[in-house]
């Protein structure tokens, strides 16, 4: 990073895929702030530059990936090809606001209900998203479900896109945030837009809370696609223990590698980053899975825990659940 009046007292690098997170620093040499670092298992890398403990952008490069908590900076290698159905020329479906009253979880529940441009009947399947508008919005999940239909790779059908309530509490492993979703906020969906099979998704949090509400609930979905699941084990996910629910996750994480077999499996299609830390827990979940007879797969994307790579990781295992169900 060019400095040559040496203005800053000290550059370091903000990343996801080492620790520490926020280092190693830069060193200041002949009017610029430089930095070598090892790349990544992973042919893309967000990051930020901390300037003075001021974390931002980095000034002279333009790529940006968007996200929840602002823009960052991307390097991407030249093997990182983006996903062709970003250029779609598809019409676009409609999407609904919708507020659903939950009294388990003391909150009007925000969802977007999307359907396909072209409209589905009372039995299509419906995709049931946590973090659902934060999918639409970072990750594109309405935009690829315009283009699959388009190419008819899936038929019509719906999306219920969930915005969460209180996140960290609901998605971890919460029985009683399960109970809300299976009673009432299914049921509700339901009674408004009247649907056939349902296919589960969602990422890190989500996926585990998803996870979790099958198991609790069998019978409430279909098929799951698990992205990035924040499957946190006692033994090699220490540190992630100052999450204030890492207690609940990991009980649950440890009933699920240990269950017996599934009377009722259903599909169930992981995602995760080659150079994120979940990735030794989502392998383990999979295996799980498969041992308990789910007709299970784990796909690696190579990239981190990003929006980006759940993005790129829709194709072809949603387009596979929906043709399984449907």
């Amino acid at each position: 990073m060019p400095d040559p009046a040496h203005r800053f007292k000290s550059v370091v690098l903000g990343q996801e895929v080492a620790r520490p997170r926020s280092g190693p620093p830069f060193e200041w040499h002949a009017g610029a702030w430089r930095l070598r670092f090892d790349r990544p298992d992973a042919d893309r890398m967000e990051y930020l530059l901390g300037i003075d403990g001021t974390f931002t952008r980095d000034p002279g490069n333009p790529l940006r990936a968007r996200g929840p908590f602002g823009d960052k900076s991307v390097v991407e290698w030249p093997e990182y090809q983006p996903p062709a159905w970003l250029e779609t020329i598809a019409d676009t479906g409609p999407l609904e606001a919708v507020e659903l009253r939950c009294r388990r979880l003391v909150a009007r529940v925000h969802v977007l209900l999307y359907a396909t441009p072209e409209p589905p009947g009372a039995d299509a399947p419906l995709i049931v998203a946590h973090d659902g508008p934060e999918y639409a919005e970072y990750a594109g999940l309405t935009r690829f479900l315009d283009a699959m239909s388009w190419e008819e790779r899936i038929p019509p059908l719906r999306a219920a896109l969930i915005q969460p309530v209180d996140r960290n509490e609901t998605y971890s492993a919460s029985a009683l945030y399960a109970a809300a979703l299976v009673r009432e906020l299914l049921p509700e969906i339901a009674r408004r837009v009247p649907h056939g099979k349902r296919i589960g998704m969602g990422a890190s949090l989500g996926a585990l809370a998803m996870l979790h509400a099958h198991t609790r609930h069998p019978g409430s979905f279909d098929a799951l696609l698990l992205q990035s699941g924040s499957f946190f084990r006692q033994r090699s996910d220490k540190h992630e223990s100052s999450f204030p629910r890492w207690q609940r996750i990991t009980r649950f994480v440890g009933t699920v590698l240990r269950g017996a077999a599934a009377a009722h499996p259903i599909p169930v299609a992981l995602t995760c980053g080659t150079a994120e830390e979940n990735r030794a827990n989502n392998h383990s979940v999979a295996g799980a899975l498969v041992a308990q007879g789910y007709p299970a797969w784990l796909s690696e994307i190579r990239d981190a825990h990003t929006w980006t790579c759940w993005r790129d990781g829709f194709d072809p295992h949603l387009p596979a659940l929906v043709e399984t169900v449907a």
